[in-house]
């Protein structure tokens, strides 16, 4: 599960600018409205619930199977996208739960599903490696392509670029609609978790086998490659970057989270406390603070300066993502016991926690201001949950 959904605010000045450069880069050839499915908290009464606490405030209830990922059009946070097992992605609105579009024509479940950074587009990516794009106000189909197992999908932070890498190692970007494409070959081994920078110009991408590629997006050639003793000694889990791109963090099934420098490609730390050893499931951070999250339920508090672990904070279950709000000290989580949690990283304290599914929370997705998290279950559910915490 990929922290690859941080949202970056860039002048349109620049925008334009890095949307222009963009246009040098030599690529090779390579629903019906429906409001059905959905429901507030208070017409909920006919399902039947393992819980009886449920602190949404909507529950969105067309998947007829787990679903898997939620994202929010990152312009206005008004809609969420969901893909799940059933084959389908929805669009829907979140503050009624209104349906918008409905992706059909996967052959597999949809793990991937996301908004263009002008929220006109919405991609959505499944198993086999079928992806399609729709244009979000005609609700029109106006690109597909089919490459091997996906593993993880990303656009572009200022182009209609999709970027996604697949089980036999390649990077795959496409110019949308036109299709034109250009591919990055791997160490000939599964790429498992990759991220575009901030600068639009380069690419993290890690592999199987523990290495990390810093990619020149234009050139097609990596800047770097952080391996042996460097690297991971495991699959790479997930990677997060700061604001600026200079810095990235990742996370391996080797237990360990490495901070490491984009423009050197030297590793500036590494966890080291020897009670975690876990599997890494999801890193993010604010400096000088470390968040890395863990399968056995830890979530560890780092501090750079020291390099000392700061924090321990315990969930019931493994944690599957996490999300560091803007300009906050506040750390917000998803774990398989189906709740969503706030905790306080200068302090360790949990601020709030919100209850509602009946199975493990796969993905959640935060709005800019951190007022409403919308979450992807096990239990064929979506829902949205408004964040009233008492600082507020």
């Amino acid at each position: 599960i990929i922290v690859e959904r941080q949202k970056t605010h860039i002048s349109l000045s620049v925008l334009d600018d890095l949307a222009e450069d963009f246009e040098d880069v030599d690529f090779a050839e390579g629903g019906v409205e429906d409001d059905e499915g959905w429901e507030t908290e208070d017409e909920g009464g006919d399902e039947q619930m393992e819980s009886s606490r449920d602190d949404s405030e909507l529950t969105f209830s067309k998947h007829t199977g787990s679903v898997f990922c939620v994202n929010l059009d990152p312009v206005s946070n008004c809609l969420a996208v969901t893909g799940g097992e059933d084959d389908k992605a929805f669009v829907w609105k979140v503050n009624d739960g209104t349906l918008l579009l409905e992706c059909t024509g996967h052959k597999d479940s949809v793990t991937c599903s996301s908004f263009s950074y002008d929220s006109l587009l919405v991609a959505s990516g499944d198993l086999s490696g079928l992806i399609k794009v729709w244009k979000v106000e005609t609700k029109e189909e106006i690109w597909s392509f089919e490459v091997g197992d996906l593993e993880w999908m990303e656009w572009h932070p200022c182009a209609h670029v999709l970027v996604c890498g697949t089980a036999d190692g390649n990077v795959w970007m496409w110019k949308i609609p036109s299709g034109e494409c250009k591919t990055y070959q791997g160490p000939g081994c599964q790429t498992t978790t990759g991220k575009i920078l901030p600068d639009g110009k380069r690419a993290i991408v890690g592999y199987e086998d523990g290495t990390v590629r810093i990619w020149d997006l234009k050139q097609g050639s990596p800047l770097h490659i952080i391996k042996g003793l460097d690297g991971h000694q495991g699959a790479l889990t997930c990677v997060a970057c700061n604001k600026d791109g200079s810095l990235i963090l990742t996370g391996s099934v080797d237990c360990r989270a490495k901070l490491i420098s984009t423009v050197s490609g030297k590793v500036c730390f590494e966890d080291s406390d020897i009670s975690l050893k876990n599997i890494c499931k999801c890193v993010f951070f604010r400096l000088p603070l470390i968040a890395v999250a863990y399968l056995d339920g830890t979530l560890a508090i780092f501090d750079l300066p020291t390099q000392t672990l700061r924090h321990k904070c315990q969930h019931e279950a493994g944690i599957v993502h996490l999300q560091w709000e803007d300009n906050s000290c506040l750390v917000y989580t998803c774990s398989l016991d189906g709740s969503i949690r706030i905790w306080d990283a200068r302090t360790g304290n949990l601020v709030m926690d919100y209850l509602g599914h009946t199975a493990e929370i796969l993905d959640f997705a935060l709005s800019k201001d951190a007022a409403i998290a919308v979450t992807a279950s096990g239990d064929q559910k979506a829902k949205v949950f408004c964040l009233q915490r008492p600082d507020r």
